[in-house]
């Protein structure tokens, strides 16, 4: 039998792009993975089809799995041959247990390696804009657990050497330990003005912080309601963030943006969003499957119009699936419908010919000019409007339309329906993703949020819905649905 291995893996503090790549890598291969309530959200999406995932994750005042049990869990995988991961939100070995694991693993002589995470202490000062050192102001930092454990008879922590410290002291889940803690370091001499910083889930697109004094931090916390997880700071250096706060400065912080395309393709502009700032709801209403459907021998054909990155993927697929491909269209006049399209054909070595301003079909029809094609392939979904078709057979083409691909909806959780129907803004990208998220939602899921739509087919379905969109993208793109986002978001401040 091979022998198993458990990796004790730091998953970071919430933002999942804090993962690192040796925790992604340990993922995707892992037959099992025991992970707590804090780690980032999507971090299991790498994880094997097969692999058995188990939560072990603690939470206050609610049901936990004993650390007894979890180490138990360990060993029982690891002595079974099975590559294990252990996902630990931050840090292994801070304030994590990983420790009291690995001596559980290593005194039942099963292998184990430990990967390290970035840990809050660090990481949820710096998204507050607070460095835990600075030269001339902190030459050194003290992390300190806000929880001990609440058998000992004692505290282990000597608050007048902690008082003392000549740094920045970082304290870990100790939000209602808050009035202890400023109590005993002004007890100790700390002076009492001393700033302090509270960050409420830190790196996430929820964090707040709060910058308060020893004297009143705790009155304060609990006016603002400030709710674990949080890291407290104590130190001169909290009191750089006036000066080097940027999280707040990103365009959409504190705005909650829903996407509803289709999984695949939300994923970039789910990622923009979060790069400017925003919480991202991912809502997919739709989602596209194949249809039987044989593409001819394109050299009959003049034309071939190709309205959507689906159905470039899509007609690649089936010309792959039969021994053809860029070739097939070396002698076609390629038309894209758009700008999402003409790059999908280019993953294919297809650089379209005809691509228009407007990515509608009226406005490729216009682009195709005074264009007579004999004959016209226009590959498509199943739902495509006959708009293209019609103009061209107007002018007196012989029009073939190939249908790869239909789409159909995409259920939705009462979870994701209700945070959709929450968030600040719904995006649209096309007339399906509206109908099949009306159907999923109900027509009450669009009362709160502004509603942001990429083009006028759909706008004009938002409108037979009783719905009205807020803004509309220019260019009819995801790019500018974004900018029109942007937009919305000033006029709105």
């Amino acid at each position: 039998m091979t022998r198993g291995i458990v990796h004790l893996v730091g998953a970071g503090p919430g933002d999942p792009g804090l993962l690192t790549v040796r925790a992604l890598e340990l993922i995707a291969s892992a037959e099992v993975i025991l992970h707590d309530r804090l780690i980032p959200k999507g971090a299991l999406d790498g994880a094997r089809a097969d692999a058995e995932l188990i939560y072990v994750g603690k939470e206050g005042g609610g049901p936990s799995m004993g650390q007894n049990e979890i180490e138990r869990l360990l060993v029982e995988h690891g002595q079974a041959g099975k590559r294990v991961v252990r996902l630990k939100g931050g840090d292994p070995f801070v304030f994590g247990r990983g420790g009291e694991e690995a001596l559980t693993l290593r005194a039942a002589d099963v292998a184990f390696e430990v990967v390290p995470g970035v840990t809050a202490g660090i990481a949820a000062p710096a998204y507050a804009g607070i460095p835990v050192t600075q030269r001339e102001v902190a030459s050194a930092v003290a992390f300190i657990t806000g929880h001990e454990d609440p058998d000992k008879p004692e505290s282990a922590l000597n608050w007048a050497a902690l008082a003392a410290f000549p740094g920045s002291l970082v304290f870990y889940m100790g939000v209602r330990a808050l009035p202890r803690i400023a109590e005993q370091l002004i007890a100790g001499g700390r002076p009492s003005n001393q700033a302090v910083a509270v960050i409420e889930r830190g790196t996430l697109p929820g964090q707040r912080t709060l910058v308060a004094t020893l004297a009143d931090v705790a009155e304060r916390a609990q006016g603002e309601k400030i709710r674990a997880p949080a890291i407290t700071l104590v130190g001169s250096v909290a009191g750089l963030r006036e000066q080097l706060q940027w999280l707040e400065q990103r365009p959409l912080h504190g705005r909650r943006v829903t996407v509803t395309r289709a999984r695949a393709q939300a994923s970039p502009l789910a990622a923009r969003l979060r790069e400017l700032g925003a919480e991202v709801i991912e809502a997919p209403a739709i989602r596209t499957v194949s249809v039987e459907a044989t593409v001819p021998s394109l050299a009959d054909y003049e034309l071939v119009c190709v309205t959507s990155p689906n159905g470039a993927h899509e007609l690649f697929a089936r010309l792959r699936a039969s021994g053809r491909d860029a070739r097939a269209l070396s002698d076609c006049h390629v038309a894209a419908i758009g700008p999402g399209t003409a790059a999908a054909l280019s993953q294919h070595g297809i650089v379209a010919d005809t691509v228009p301003e407007r990515p509608v079909a009226e406005g490729l029809v216009e682009a195709l000019g005074n264009y007579r094609p004999r004959r016209v392939l226009i590959a498509r979904g199943k739902q495509g409007r006959d708009v293209l078709p019609d103009a061209l057979r107007a002018r007196g083409a012989e029009v073939d339309v190939v249908v790869l691909y239909e789409t159909v909806a995409e259920p939705l959780s009462p979870d994701v329906a209700q945070a959709a129907a929450d968030s600040d803004y719904v995006t649209f990208t096309s007339a399906s993703t509206v109908r099949f998220f009306l159907e999923a939602a109900g027509a009450d899921a669009l009362q709160k949020p502004r509603i942001g739509s990429i083009g006028p087919a759909t706008s004009e379905e938002l409108r037979s819905h009783g719905s009205k969109p807020d803004f509309e993208a220019v260019p009819h793109t995801p790019d500018g649905l974004l900018d029109a986002l942007l937009a919305d978001v000033a006029h709105q401040i």
